[in-house]
């Protein structure tokens, strides 16, 4: 089942807003390194609580609106994650071609 601590799209997209203003660029770096992590882990245990949603509705004891739930949820998670990953992308390559 889904707990509180996985990262939901909009848990993501509001705990965006908690980046102390006064880090260092190493400080600044590992925050974000930590929040790519939590995230990226939230998303892989949305995909676990997908399995395991399926695995008790093949023995019944899930009805399929949960299973469908689960699967949209895990979905939007992951489409969240390209989104954001291709934004990084694509923010790299605009400072690549900024000239100095």
């Amino acid at each position: 089942m889904i707990t509180n601590s996985m990262i939901s799209p909009v848990n993501l997209v509001s705990n965006m807003n908690t980046v102390q203003p006064k880090a260092t660029p190493a400080e600044a770096t590992e925050s974000f390194a930590s929040f790519l992590k939590t995230a990226i882990d939230g998303v892989a245990a949305q995909e676990q609580n997908v399995h395991n949603v399926n695995d008790q509705f093949l023995i019944g004891e899930v009805d399929e609106n949960k299973v469908v739930i689960a699967a949209m949820q895990a979905e939007l998670s992951l489409s969240l994650t390209g989104q954001i990953r291709n934004k990084v992308v694509e923010a790299y390559q605009e400072i690549m071609r900024m000239q100095i």
